[in-house]
C-alpha cells in the first residue's frame, strides 16, 4: 500500500480517535469534574482500543494472526506516543500556563505523529514491505 493511502487512512482514523479522546476528556472534566490529567489518561485509553482494530485491519492491513506480538508493539508505540504528548501537555499547562483544552488539542498532533511512525516502522512492519523498500 502506498504511503499516501496509509497516511490518509491514518488521518481519518486519527480524527475519529481525536473525537473519542475529546469526548471522554470533555465528559470527565466538565460533567464528572475530574482533573485534566485523569481525563487525559482516560481519553487516550479509550481511543487506543479503537485505534488498534482500525490500524491492524484497515490502515496497515496487517490481516489475521500475530495478535499478541502486534498488540505488545502497539502498546509500546502507545506508551511512547502518549508519553511524548503527556510531557508536552504538562509543559504547556504547568510551565507555559496555556489553556488546558488548547494544550490537550495540540497534544493530539504530537501523539499522532509519534504513533504513526512507530506503528508503521515497528508494529505493522512486514518483511515483504522491507524487501520492496530496499530494492
Amino acid at each position: 500500500m502506498k504511503n499516501s493511502q496509509q497516511i490518509l487512512r491514518f488521518i481519518i482514523i486519527g480524527t475519529l480517535n481525536a473525537f473519542i479522546t475529546a469526548l471522554v476528556v470533555w465528559l470527565m472534566m466538565d460533567v464528572l469534574h475530574f482533573n485534566y490529567i485523569a481525563s487525559n489518561i482516560a481519553g487516550y485509553i479509550a481511543a487506543l482500543l479503537n485505534n488498534f482494530f482500525w490500524s491492524k485491519f484497515w490502515i496497515f492491513q496487517s490481516g489475521k494472526g500475530h495478535y499478541l506480538p502486534q498488540a505488545l508493539f502497539f502498546l509500546l508505540a502507545f506508551i511512547c506516543a502518549y508519553g511524548s504528548q503527556f510531557i508536552f501537555l504538562l509543559w504547556m499547562v504547568e510551565l507555559l500556563d496555556w489553556n488546558e483544552y488548547v494544550s490537550q488539542f495540540i497534544g493530539l498532533f504530537i501523539y499522532g505523529f509519534v504513533n504513526f511512525l512507530m506503528n508503521k516502522k515497528i508494529t505493522f512492519h512486514s518483511k515483504k514491505q522491507s524487501s520492496i523498500n530496499c530494492e
